[in-house]
């Protein structure tokens, strides 16, 4: 009860400084990427999402980011994670900055919003539309061979949609396995999200206060492109098997 009472006027503070940091930080990735190229913006949209994950201390909210993986930079891979909140991205961004991580979000995020909707058009990102084929598929063929030929990371949620209480979904296959055939020697990543479902427990407002979130890479495994279906089917095992609800 008293963390619910804490949890209006601290919901209040942070979301003044998320949205004064969307503000500040969109002109400095318009500049960053007009006048110093697709490196600059990659920084500067490094540095915006620390500072969103930055403002979840006002709600008393920690972080582990726990990696025993030694995976390769200049590699392409395709990481593979469960879907609870808005915040699984800055925490994926900001953790896995080494590899560049480009995602895949649905196409109404890259219109109206301050900074997130820049970089989704700017950053190297596919934007699809769910409900339409003739659009997605185009759409994730060429992002898998972006990412192929830049040695980037594609970040895949194959829910779809966000789980709202922590439990995962079942993974849908199409994204994965086009990404899987443009991009066939990449290194798969699974990677297990806990708890941030936890911030938006009630809603928009108000957050949930006093979380642990964490963020555990898993094991990379190579595309087994002989038998997808069972390929698919492990990688759902080891995300969805270390989720905690």
């Amino acid at each position: 009860m008293i963390k619910k009472i804490l949890s209006y006027p601290l919901s209040i503070l942070f979301y003044l400084f998320f949205g004064l940091t969307l503000v500040v930080f969109h002109p400095i990735q318009w500049g960053a990427l007009r006048l110093m190229g697709p490196r600059a913006h990659r920084r500067s949209v490094n540095a915006m999402n620390l500072c969103l994950l930055g403002c979840l201390l006002i709600l008393g909210v920690r972080i582990s980011y726990r990696n025993k993986q030694n995976l390769p930079k200049n590699k392409e891979k395709i990481i593979v994670s469960n879907h609870q909140s808005m915040f699984d991205i800055p925490m994926i961004i900001w953790f896995m900055r080494a590899h560049k991580t480009k995602f895949i979000s649905k196409i109404e995020l890259g219109k109206g919003i301050p900074s997130i909707s820049f970089n989704l058009k700017n950053g190297g990102n596919a934007l699809i539309d769910r409900k339409n084929p003739k659009q997605s598929i185009p759409e994730l063929t060429r992002f898998g061979k972006f990412i192929a030929e830049n040695k980037f990371a594609a970040v895949i949620f194959p829910e779809g949609t966000r789980s709202r209480n922590g439990v995962p979904k079942k993974f849908a296959a199409t994204g994965l396995k086009i990404l899987f055939k443009k991009a066939p020697e990449a290194l798969v990543v699974p990677v297990t999200i806990n708890n941030s479902w936890k911030l938006v427990q009630f809603g928009s407002f108000p957050m949930g206060v006093g979380i642990h979130l964490t963020l555990d890479v898993h094991e990379p495994l190579p595309i087994n492109s002989t038998d997808i279906e069972s390929f698919i089917e492990t990688i759902e095992q080891k995300v969805t098997s270390a989720v905690k609800t």
